[in-house]
């Protein structure tokens, strides 16, 4: 699926927050295939959405 395994902490390539990489699927035909879902803060909001994995990069410290 993608080099990005469950747990690794990736951003967007164009910037944005730090996101955590919660599960790889196959989410045709409503997004991506293959598919990461990231999960992210906005304060104490937790949020999560759907990514190709072509758009993010891992964040390394």
């Amino acid at each position: 699926m993608s080099n990005f395994e469950i747990g690794a902490v990736v951003q967007l390539k164009s910037g944005g927050p730090l996101m955590t990489v919660h599960k790889q699927d196959d989410y045709s035909p409503t997004g991506p295939n293959p598919g990461l879902l990231c999960v992210w803060f906005d304060g104490a909001k937790r949020v999560e959405d759907v990514f190709d994995p072509r758009t993010l990069a891992l964040y390394e410290r």
